[in-house]
């Protein structure tokens, strides 16, 4: 397919969503319809447009890519989904209705009225750092596919590439932020969906299949084993592993993130919040299954035409704009481009929040919505932007693997203090930490994991560490957590005084 049909296609697409952005935001641009879309945001909307946040380029391309790998992964990879689904009931019933009964704006308020400053400080920053690589890593799939495709052909630099996504979608999203998020990522939702049915039916058509003799060839063939259960100690794919590797992920990196938090927030109630973590759930659950099919369809292509391909993040793209016509990659290009940006434009939103909020103290000012917040707020977007657009140029020139395992690997270190910080403000009412030890807790812990992860088969007896390795992160700064604080009976009294301190 022509490079520039493909540029056509995605300056067309940008087109939309600007028209979007205006139209969301020219009544109002303030600070309230940034942050939380003034809290009337519907629940179908949010969460149907969650799931293109949720899922991002990387279940798009990394997934597909993963079931043919040289590791045998094959449909392993839903092991890990059915944690995610155990991780978002947690979340809808234990962490929402908490933050619902705070009336939070940023979810990391809470940490300062449960232990303090510095933990709160902590908190937020861990975050910080937590979403720029998540979503860095995210972004750059779609970049190295549109570089690779499209702009090698005008001899453009990958910088130069990166730099105009995010411009781009630094565009949509400084004025009206959430409200403007919420429609756009509905609409690429919709995009991303259509293209996994729509690339099932254009593979099955290529390989002359219904969709009953594709059923048959994908449980027939050798990518469809879905559970492992040998080898406990040494395999990464273990159902225990994967499944509440899957669980404590979600929880931190979704329940503990203000990205996809920021969202539930922006709902009227309690009820309408559960109601919708609860249909993104099933849908989540039934698309990853789709993601894998295609998989599998990909691979059996692959192997009748004799495709190879240098990294199994290239499979998808590959097929979809060399071999199957000018329609499926345009359904190709439409997926992953929804996919990729619903979920860097919504990270922007919440890092700019975040940091306004838990840093800057927007919450406390009288006066959140004047020229002089909002100019602020501007400020905050842009050097959020720059940020990301660092550590797409680093990750580059590092990369080598697939980058779903990346983004997870780094996930289990980064989250991993964060999990330990509300699981010690939750259960632990009764003792107070050393506030101003929190902040070395939470840098000691993840180097632990890292020395735990890099020597577990020397001293673990061979045992290997995959996406579990989040769970012994959150153990140890619960540890440390626990060892630096000392048994307080006022705990209770303390505890209000710094919530309505904070505002909260």
């Amino acid at each position: 397919m022509s490079p520039g049909i493909l540029l056509s296609f995605i300056i067309g697409y940008f087109l939309v969503l600007l028209v979007i952005s205006w139209l969301t935001s020219r009544k109002s641009s303030d600070n309230d319809t940034f942050f939380v879309a003034n809290r009337n945001s519907k629940w179908y909307l949010v969460a149907f447009g969650m799931i293109g946040t949720a899922l991002s380029g990387v279940t798009f391309i990394s997934v597909p890519g993963k079931v043919g790998a040289i590791t045998g992964d094959q449909f392993e990879y839903f092991q890990f989904v059915l944690g995610n689904a155990a991780g978002f009931i947690v979340i809808a019933t234990v962490l929402l209705p908490l933050y619902y009964r705070l009336q939070l704006t940023s979810i990391y308020s809470y940490i300062e009225g449960a232990l303090g400053k510095w933990s709160y400080k902590t908190a937020a920053g861990i975050f910080s750092i937590s979403r720029i690589i998540g979503s860095s890593f995210r972004l750059y799939l779609v970049v190295i596919v549109l570089q690779k495709f499209i702009f090698d052909s005008y001899h453009i630099p990958f910088a130069v590439t990166g730099l105009i996504c995010l411009v781009l979608i630094w565009s949509y999203t400084f004025k009206g932020g959430l409200k403007t998020i919420i429609i756009t990522d509905s609409l690429q939702t919709l995009f991303l969906v259509s293209s996994v049915f729509l690339s099932i039916y254009f593979i099955c058509q290529s390989l002359h299949y219904n969709i009953f003799e594709a059923a048959d060839a994908i449980k027939n063939s050798s990518y469809s084993k879905i559970f492992f259960f040998n080898d406990f100690l040494t395999s990464k794919f273990h159902f225990a592993k994967a499944f509440f590797g899957g669980l404590f992920i979600t929880v931190a990196m979704t329940g503990l993130d203000q990205d996809l938090m920021q969202k539930n927030l922006s709902l009227k109630n309690i009820r309408e919040a559960k109601k919708n973590m609860f249909s993104f759930t099933a849908v989540f659950v039934v698309i990853n299954i789709f993601f894998l099919s295609v998989g599998a369809l990909l691979y059996l292509y692959a192997t009748r035409y004799g495709i190879k391909v240098e990294k199994t993040d290239y499979l998808y793209p590959t097929i979809a704009l060399k071999y199957l016509g000018v329609v499926p990659a345009m359904v190709f290009m439409l997926g992953l481009t929804a996919a990729t940006f619903a979920t860097t434009d919504s990270a922007l939103t919440a890092l700019t929040t975040s940091f306004c909020v838990d840093f800057l103290g927007f919450n406390k000012n009288k006066d959140l919505n004047s020229k002089k917040m909002v100019k602020m707020r501007h400020y905050v977007h842009i050097a959020f932007s720059g940020c990301m657009f660092l550590t797409i140029i680093i990750f580059n020139s590092i990369n080598d693997g697939a980058v779903v395992s990346a983004i997870f690997k780094v996930a289990s270190y980064t989250y991993g203090p964060l999990l330990g910080l509300y699981s010690f403000g939750l259960f632990m009412s009764n003792r107070q930490v050393n506030d101003k030890l929190v902040p070395f807790i939470c840098l000691i812990s993840p180097a632990i994991c890292y020395y735990l992860s890099t020597h577990s088969a020397q001293l673990l007896g061979g045992y290997v560490f995959d996406n579990e390795l989040i769970i012994v992160n959150g153990l140890i700064t619960f540890g440390g957590l626990l060892l630096t604080s000392k048994k307080s009976e006022r705990r209770g009294d303390q505890r209000s005084l710094r919530f309505n301190e904070a505002g909260i």
